[in-house]
């Protein structure tokens, strides 16, 4: 029973330290051209007003920050004294900002500065509030969700923020639908599969299909009923295909937002829901298992498959501007994901 009831504590933490991750990458993103200024580290706190600075800037600087204040404050809600979370959590958010403004002096594309400080820590501080207030109804909500929807799984809160990372994986407008796992930005292959329509259709469709077939899976075994996996897993998925729609025409441009939607896509879309449907009747480790090899299926034909040159196009249109560390970040994600899912997949196969 306690186990239970420290379940939404639990996933706050995974939802935490997942979002740190993702304000550090984003905060040093390209991670390249070290160098030393011989300007003291601090120096940026004693600064003028920056002289170049937008309102957009300042929004994004504080909406950072708040979920991450948010999450914090969740996670330490079991610390004795009822402000001890918040106010925590509110000095670990500004302590984090002050290390990365710190670290961006030795990064030739980033300039620290005092005015991202302060609207960092008003977003994480901002973000603590929020939880305060909200926070015993809202872990009163997801109690009651968890137990109504979420199976006894092992690390089921590290299964749903793997899912809650995986809806960023379309939002890279660059990759196939659902690919995620490409690794050729990192490591060179000299001898992918020649660009040919049929080699192309045809690995488009098997990467689509296999990513349905191992997030559905993974969904479907943190879902305690059969019934209502077959509500929730395609709702899922449709949300994936809106995110894509909705990032290509915000990133790229309107005319863009249902390019995504090629003949490849669609049979892997058919293709992939057709094995799925027939899949969430198998045991859960015959299931689990399944998921394994789709993903690295997935992982492996995505990286010897031919570059697209739409993909290209994609990425030079979106590299542009405010975008741009969020595209350094979207596409971190989507490579990394499946090395992530993978031992997830194995710890659920402790249980039954």
């Amino acid at each position: 029973m306690q186990a239970s009831a420290n379940r939404p504590v639990i996933l706050s933490r995974y939802l935490a330290l997942a979002w740190c991750g993702l304000v550090v990458y984003g905060s040093l993103h390209p991670f390249s051209g070290w160098r030393a200024t011989g300007v003291a580290p601090l120096a940026f706190l004693d600064a003028d007003w920056p002289r170049y600075w937008t309102a957009f800037d300042l929004l994004a600087n504080v909406a950072v920050y708040l979920p991450l204040g948010f999450f914090l404050t969740l996670a330490l809600r079991l610390l004795p004294w009822r402000y001890t979370a918040p106010i925590i959590a509110t000095l670990l958010s500004a302590g984090l900002s002050l290390g990365l403004e710190t670290l961006q002096n030795w990064l030739p594309s980033r300039v620290p500065s005092n005015l991202d400080l302060l609207c960092n820590t008003a977003g994480g501080m901002l973000g603590a509030i929020a939880a305060q207030l909200s926070g015993p109804s809202l872990f009163a909500r997801i109690a009651r969700w968890e137990k109504r929807l979420l199976a006894p799984v092992p690390h089921a809160e590290l299964g749903l923020t793997l899912l809650g990372l995986w809806l960023l994986v379309p939002l890279s407008p660059e990759t196939w639908l659902f690919g995620a796992g490409d690794f050729r930005s990192i490591v060179t292959f000299t001898a992918p599969i020649p660009f040919s329509i049929d080699h192309f259709a045809s690995i488009e469709a098997a990467v689509t299909a296999c990513n349905v077939i191992a997030v559905g899976l993974i969904l479907r075994r943190l879902i305690n009923r059969l019934w209502l996996a077959y509500l929730l897993v395609p709702l899922f998925l449709m949300l994936g295909l809106i995110v894509r729609t909705l990032g290509a025409a915000i990133l790229i441009g309107p005319a863009e937002s249902l390019a995504w939607l090629t003949p490849g896509a669609t049979q892997g879309l058919m293709v992939g829901t057709l094995i799925l449907a027939l899949a969430c009747w198998l045991p859960a480790q015959l299931a689990m298992m399944l998921a394994m090899l789709a993903l690295i299926c997935g992982t492996v034909l995505l990286n010897l498959a031919p570059a697209n040159p739409y993909s290209e196009a994609a990425l030079a249109a979106w590299r542009q501007g405010h975008f741009l560390n969020f595209n350094g970040l979207t596409r971190l994600v989507a490579s990394l994901w499946p090395l992530l899912a993978l031992p997830f997949t194995l710890l659920t196969l402790q249980s039954r």
